[in-house]
């Protein structure tokens, strides 16, 4: 296994994943409770064997806030809120969401489809590399060409051989090898160590189209699928974009978890709601401390 990702980070990632467990199962008890969600940090940090305080700045180091802050976060009002905000998919498509300010590390993110013709063979010719590795969110599966990642799958829900089916069937007629070195350092960019991410993928016309205006959304805000099928120019193929954003191939980069229902609804995520959740509230807490930081210093 190739693993961008330092032993004390992975140990972190793997803390932060069961105290995004503890927290969503209290948050859920006690909703059907009928009762205020009430996680003491001194409770939570026992559960997961850790003194309050070493629990606290490990969180924090993480996700950019408090765990109290991000129990917050992570409440099922969330996406209602972001949705409401209503901001222009226009008024941030000169930045492509590749290097968004409320990212902590700048990202580059260099982008090209594979050609109609690559698509029609199902990838025929095609030499994919794969590998495993760990990130922020649990185990994920890498997929690459010479030209860029051409796959990225979450496989703590469905388990890893479903997962490497799931996405290998994008690819009929591609020649598979584990070689997971070549795409180490794309993979760590996707989870916002810096550096350079490099995508290659392999769609339909309608869908290159749809994922490149999931790019243009920033870290932190959503959209609603009426508002890419407009984006597009396709105002009434709303259903249509809900299908191509389902067969987006690249999980984070191609942000597909950040498009709502119209009415606010987390509506469905290939890789499981509960992901789809932690990804956002993440996103969204580390674009208020990445945005309170820019006020103290004057930006």
């Amino acid at each position: 296994m190739s693993d961008p990702i330092p032993l004390e980070d992975r140990y972190h990632y793997r803390l932060i994943a069961r105290a995004i467990t503890e927290i969503d199962a209290a948050q859920a008890e006690a909703r059907a409770a009928g009762r205020p969600v009430q996680i003491p940090l001194d409770a939570l940090a026992a559960r997961l064997g850790l003194s309050a305080a070493h629990f606290q700045r490990v969180f924090s180091a993480w996700a950019g806030v408090s765990p109290k802050r991000y129990t917050q976060y992570l409440s099922l009002t969330l996406a209602r809120e972001l949705l409401a905000q209503k901001l222009p998919l226009d008024q941030v498509a000169e930045t492509a969401g590749l290097s968004a300010p409320s990212r902590l590390h700048d990202l580059i993110l260099r982008w090209e489809a594979m050609t109609p013709g690559e698509f029609a063979a199902g990838g025929a010719g095609l030499v994919i590399r794969w590998g495993r590795f760990d990130s922020p969110f649990g185990p994920v599966l890498g997929f690459g060409t010479d030209r860029g990642l051409c796959g990225l799958a979450f496989t703590e829900e469905m388990g890893p051989e479903a997962a490497f089916a799931d996405m290998v069937a994008r690819w009929p007629g591609a020649r598979l090898t584990e070689d997971p070195a070549p795409l180490a350092g794309w993979v760590a960019a996707a989870f916002g160590t810096g550096g350079e991410a490099r995508l290659c993928v392999l769609g339909a016309p309608f869908q290159i189209k749809v994922w490149e205006a999931l790019l243009a959304i920033p870290s932190g805000e959503v959209r609603s699928y009426s508002d890419i099928a407009a984006r597009i120019g396709s105002p009434r193929a709303v259903r249509a974009v809900g299908t191509a954003v389902g067969r987006n191939p690249v999980a984070v980069l191609i942000p597909c978890h950040r498009v709502l229902r119209a009415s606010g609804g987390l509506g469905g995520y290939h890789w499981g709601l509960g992901l789809k959740r932690a990804l956002l509230a993440r996103e969204a807490a580390r674009h208020e401390a990445g945005h309170g930081a820019r006020h103290e210093a004057g930006l």
